[in-house]
């Protein structure tokens, strides 16, 4: 489904956006769809809706909730089919909805958007049933801004590791840590204790005895968080890989590599002509200062005798 009347800003997700944004967004669902099943699922900022009626396909009602009354317009038309799906328009600090009547909400890149963060998470607690669970993600302000200069305009507090910490263990003492960067596949894996962990190792490692788990530094932080230990270990950690059909990242890289190749060429004439123009200019340098070798005292009169004539320089 496409959201042909909702054009892509930068803000929010639409389906049908190439690149590395589809692989993220798409698998941070597929992700949370392991805890929907049969569940009551609330999905906060859920924008175009796609991930919403992804949710619905396993889940026994979602309700998704968002700020924008045009996104909400939208998804209502778009996933009218699915009789299991509901959309409200709201605050993601203000839901109209019932405490305690959800098992599952996740929330994904919401946090990072708005200044009332505190009163979102105390919302998500308070819809939220006891022995529920909350799947939230993050950017990790180290790997996304900080570590590419990088500011998002959209962004009005992106957190560090403890800070988000500290936000969500006040409200959901139990947290499952997971990391998510993407690649040429998108990976989501657990930060620790997940039966694959080891498996998952960065190859751009010349010694295999320096290897490193190549989740250490996620450009995402994906939790899944709540206050019952039992609920969020309730589905086993995993490893969980997203692979692009149409390769649009892969695509992409192929495409600038290219250019780039194509590039080196003029690039080399450029630099080679750059390198002839100083050579110009540093030999009518010295051509200069030949000229200037007689002192001022000397030349002067000489000019005025007409025997040395004044030369342009």
């Amino acid at each position: 489904m496409s959201g042909d009347d909702l054009p892509f800003t930068g803000e929010r997700f639409i389906p049908g956006t190439p690149g590395e944004i589809w692989v993220e967004h798409w698998h941070r669902y597929h992700f949370a769809s392991r805890w929907a099943a049969g569940k009551r699922v609330l999905d906060v900022a859920c924008g175009e809706g796609y991930g919403s009626a992804g949710l619905a396909r396993a889940a026994a009602h979602v309700t998704g909730v968002d700020v924008s009354e045009a996104a909400v317009a939208h998804a209502r038309r778009a996933y009218a089919a699915q009789g299991n799906l509901a959309f409200v328009a709201a605050s993601c600090t203000a839901m109209p909805l019932p405490s305690a009547s959800f098992d599952v909400v996740v929330s994904f890149e919401t946090i990072e958007h708005i200044e009332g963060q505190e009163a979102f998470l105390d919302e998500v607690a308070r819809v939220l049933r006891p022995g529920g669970v909350f799947i939230v993600s993050c950017p990790n302000k180290v790997e996304y801004s900080d570590k590419r200069n990088y500011a998002n305009e959209f962004h009005v507090k992106e957190l560090y590791r403890d800070e988000l910490a500290a936000l969500v263990s006040a409200r959901f003492p139990a947290i499952a840590w997971h990391g998510q960067r993407p690649s040429f596949f998108s990976v989501i894996a657990p930060e620790d204790g997940g039966p694959a962990r080891g498996e998952l190792f960065d190859a751009a490692q010349a010694n295999p005895a320096e290897a490193r788990p190549a989740l250490s530094a996620p450009l995402y932080y994906l939790l899944v968080a709540g206050r019952d230990p039992a609920a969020v270990s309730a589905i086993a950690p995993a490893v969980s890989v997203l692979a692009d059909r149409d390769e649009y990242i892969y695509n992409d890289y192929a495409k600038v590599i290219r250019e780039l190749r194509e590039a080196v060429p003029e690039l080399h004439r450029l630099r080679q002509a750059v390198a002839e123009r100083d050579a110009e200019i540093a030999a009518r340098g010295r051509e200069i200062e030949r000229r200037q070798g007689l002192g001022w005292w000397l030349r002067e009169p000489l000019y005025r005798l007409g025997i040395l004539k004044r030369r342009p320089v």
